[in-house]
């Protein structure tokens, strides 16, 4: 936590000092202020977590939207073209994450892609339902979620 405290500060005296107050300068220095950062602490010994959490971070988020940007393509195409290609279902899929912050990130981000809405949590917790626009195998739409998000958000809150 103090690591990335010391991360904003460097990326906010970057923006002072260039004088440009825009959200791409923000994140050019906050990149600069996270190479410096690790500079610095593989002089003094090996890296604390923060180093190996921050790309974990970008790849969840970047991942996120390369399948938000996937399913809206795939559902515009289908609501422009004639024909409907929609094979709706609900699909079980068990969990291997326990916390309620995990679970119910998975949940919304599930949500917030187009294509798939999730449904509800089993009460042992061990089951998410999904229900998905286009099913074509449902061992596949079981292993996209567990490969994809479910794999990033354990690897970034674990």
């Amino acid at each position: 936590m103090r690591l990335l405290l010391w991360n904003l500060l460097l990326a906010l005296a970057w923006v002072t000092l260039t004088g440009r107050f825009a959200p791409d300068n923000f994140v050019l220095g906050f990149l600069l202020g996270y190479g410096i950062l690790l500079f610095t602490q593989r002089a003094f010994g090996s890296p604390p977590p923060y180093f190996r959490k921050v790309p974990q971070i970008l790849g969840l988020v970047i991942f996120f939207l390369w399948e938000l940007v996937l399913s809206s393509l795939r559902v515009a195409y289908d609501v422009l073209t004639p024909t409907h290609y929609m094979r709706p279902g609900v699909v079980g899929v068990p969990l291997d994450l326990r916390s309620d912050v995990e679970i119910a990130l998975l949940a919304n981000l599930i949500t917030l892609t187009p294509g798939t809405l999730s449904l509800e949590v089993s009460p042992d917790r061990r089951t998410l339902y999904i229900h998905v626009m286009y099913i074509d195998d449902v061992d596949a739409v079981r292993r996209r979620v567990k490969e994809g998000f479910e794999r990033r958000i354990l690897e970034v809150l674990r």
